[in-house]
């Protein structure tokens, strides 16, 4: 098996960028889901309310991001030139973080026609995961969801395809890390892996939602699909809040491993009681 896409989706709900290389840090890879945008509340922006974030394209580039929409583009420096903090909201955990410019905040706007503002988590921010899936105690995530990585493999998305009329792409689930060589939802079962020289916990399936729906392009939502198909055959049947599960979160052993499109992945510790689907795949 091996690492065939390395992603990061450096503002949340926004494009991703796929990487040849990344550094794996405590609160996810390198630059991913640093930033955020928050409303007048300051709780988090995504495609969930605002399909249009899809379409707002992120670079990477020596001081900065680039950010463009159309043929709108807005240089942003990593750190705001503000001293102005909040408590932001991602779901039930807040966290402080920075506030970025206000000609920044404007931008970003504009494209959503809704007031929002750009923020940072700086280093010093600990946003914990959940208690209960940590592998330390002091496991911490970056803006996303809930957890610093999440895992997909490419046959697993192959046998969604297959009973798909209109197959999707994996930009649609935006994982950090894609596996070529697995079977289908092989996944479900790695309790421990190795991906080049990093080590990484598989604690617990990703729970999808409307988000992949959602065209990646053009920030439409293009029909109920896949949800309703994996509804069919990835709920597990002792499911009580019936969720639907596709991909795996992951929390890294440590910190500083630099990875790469290629690394050969192993799956070292197998736990079959986590195959929690009865449904022949």
């Amino acid at each position: 098996m091996h690492l065939s896409e390395i992603n990061v989706y450096p503002i949340k709900s926004l494009g991703g960028i796929s990487l040849k290389s990344s550094i794996v840090e405590n609160r996810g890879l390198q630059f991913d889901r640093r930033w955020m945008l928050v409303d007048e509340r300051n709780e988090f922006l995504t495609q969930r309310n605002f399909p249009t974030m899809a379409t707002i394209r992120v670079e990477i580039i020596s001081d900065g991001l680039r950010v463009s929409s159309a043929d709108k583009n807005l240089e942003i420096s990593f750190k705001p030139n503000t001293n102005e903090t909040a408590s932001v909201k991602v779901w039930s955990s807040r966290c402080r973080a920075q506030i970025y410019e206000s000609e920044i905040n404007e931008w970003f706007s504009e494209i959503l026609n809704a007031n929002c503002k750009l923020v940072l988590m700086p280093e010093e921010a600990r946003r914990k995961v959940n208690y209960f899936y940590a592998v330390h105690r002091d496991d911490t995530v970056s803006f996303a969801d809930g957890y610093p990585f999440l895992l997909i493999g490419e046959n697993s998305l192959s046998n969604l395809n297959a009973r798909l009329e209109t197959p999707v792409p994996m930009n649609r689930f935006r994982p950090n890390f894609v596996v070529s060589g697995s079977e289908a939802f092989a996944e479900d079962g790695w309790k421990k892996i190795k991906i080049g020289g990093a080590i990484f916990h598989v604690v617990k399936p990703c729970a999808r939602c409307v988000i992949t729906t959602i065209d990646q392009t053009s920030g439409e939502k293009q029909s109920v699909e896949p949800l309703k198909t994996l509804a069919t055959f990835r709920i597990p049947k002792r499911s009580v809040k019936k969720k639907i599960l596709f991909g795996q979160n992951l929390i890294a052993e440590n910190a500083g491993a630099v990875l790469n499109v290629g690394d050969e992945i192993d799956a070292i510790e197998i736990n079959q009681n986590k195959r929690v689907f009865d449904i022949k795949l």
